[in-house]
């Protein structure tokens, strides 16, 4: 689902791949996920049963017209390539419909398998943080941990405790987004936060923590989020017009699909502008909403000086 490629650490050496490579999985999240009626999904769906819009081939039959059809929730998931990792690596290529011995616990790897790519992709963002030198061992260290534990045979995988581990990664995550916030002077603490709904248009968050904080339905346009940890937030429906979220931290396309945006939008060069945003920006309108920008600005070293493909 996702067309992004994660930021690369340029000391590292083939790398997971951590993009979602759909033709290479057997549509487990279309089968091993549950989904209820809502605003995001227009029929119920149990664990474990393929979704009525999955074809044959593992594609899906609406899938130029998701969001038409009302599920909206299929466009904003991303596995981060666990899908074809599990699919292609953990059960060697055999589907579960070729072998439906393998279906349950295929599906029930599946979910551990995504959260462990979904850490993967965290780690080798942050190890493009010059400002966070001093943590890029234990970094690297997590990293190939982490990446060791997805290469597990389906019976190790569903012995992983997952909380345990993301806890652990979770605490090193934000001692480096802390090393590099420290280059704004006066940074907000939202950690957690409850900002549903929260008119926040043109706010000054520079290096705010907004790890965890709930921002549904909050009004951001034309805000700054240079440098804020946006890790964990709930973008969904957002209004991120003209915002500036291009050097964020631990910003995902997962939730940049959840949110509205505007082509006045700006983002972080490894991830893309969601297809259901405008593809114009509205009448006079500029990025930022035109505000002046002040304070610490994107320069070479702060995600390694590194262009990142698209």
């Amino acid at each position: 689902m996702s067309e992004t490629e994660p930021p690369q650490d340029p000391t590292a050496a083939a790398p997971t791949p951590l993009r979602s490579d759909c033709g290479s999985c057997f549509g487990l999240c279309c089968v091993a996920l549950p989904f209820a009626a809502t605003a995001d999904f227009a029929v119920n769906k149990a664990a474990g049963t393929p979704c009525r819009n999955l074809q044959t081939d593992f594609t899906c039959g609406i899938h130029a017209r998701l969001r038409d059809s009302g599920f909206q929730g299929c466009t904003v998931y991303d596995c981060f390539g666990a899908g074809q990792r599990v699919s292609q690596v953990t059960f060697g290529g055999v589907s579960w419909r070729e072998e439906p011995a393998t279906a349950k616990p295929m599906f029930d790897v599946f979910p551990i398998v995504r959260q462990l790519h979904e850490l993967l992709w965290y780690l080798t963002e942050a190890l493009t943080f010059a400002p966070a030198r001093p943590v890029h061992a234990e970094l690297r260290q997590a990293l190939e941990e982490t990446d060791r534990l997805a290469s597990g045979t389906p019976e190790e995988l569903l012995a992983v405790d997952v909380a345990a581990h993301r806890g652990r990664i979770s605490e090193l995550l934000l001692r480096a987004g802390e090393l590099v916030r420290a280059a704004v002077p006066r940074r907000r603490e939202h950690r957690g936060a409850d900002l549903f709904g929260a008119r926040l248009r043109g706010a000054d968050l520079q290096g705010a923590n907004l790890r965890g904080a709930l921002l549904v339905a909050a009004d951001l346009s034309g805000a700054d989020l240079r440098l804020a940890d946006l890790i964990g937030a709930d973008l969904r429906d957002a209004d991120l017009s003209g915002a500036d979220l291009s050097t964020a931290l631990f910003l995902t396309q997962a939730q940049l699909n959840a949110a509205r945006g505007d082509a006045t939008t700006r983002l972080p060069a490894a991830l893309t502008r969601p297809t259901h945003w405008p593809a114009t920006a509205p009448t006079g309108a500029t990025p930022g909403n035109g505000k002046p920008r002040s304070g610490p600005r994107p320069q070479n070293g702060t995600r390694s000086g590194r262009p990142r493909r698209r």
